[in-house]
């Protein structure tokens, strides 16, 4: 069922919603995948300065992949801005403890980086 909003001064944006299945898919590309429906870049009517994208649900997100050894070799880092607060988390304990954290990292640095990324990501629903 999709969701109408209509926008003071602005056209009226419809958003439908998208269930992706992450089974056994690289995270890289499905994360374009994603980024793309979030933009609304899949719309014949896509304008930059417009957010209409849709909503996206993935599911089975502790069946990703990576290529390579990068189940090994990947590092997350998170930091509090602090000095010494930096941390580190490879990518095979984060899959254990959080695997959506992995997905979420990936789309987040292939959004624009502008006002309308933190609105974007909250459309995405990882489960």
């Amino acid at each position: 069922m999709p969701f109408t909003k209509k926008l003071r001064g602005m056209p009226q944006v419809t958003r439908a919603t998208h269930t992706i299945d992450a089974t056994g898919q690289v995270v890289g590309r499905l994360a374009t995948r994603v980024a793309g429906l979030l933009i609304g870049k899949h719309k014949p009517g896509y304008v930059p300065h417009i957010d209409q994208g849709d909503f996206v649900k993935v599911t089975n997100i502790d069946k990703i992949n990576f290529t390579g050894k990068k189940w090994e070799q990947k590092v997350h880092f998170s930091t509090s801005n602090r000095p010494g607060g930096l941390k580190r988390m490879p990518v095979s304990r984060l899959r254990t403890v959080r695997p959506g954290e992995i997905l979420h990292h990936a789309v987040k640095y292939m959004l624009p980086k502008n006002r309308t990324q933190k609105a974007r990501l909250k459309r995405m629903k990882i489960s």
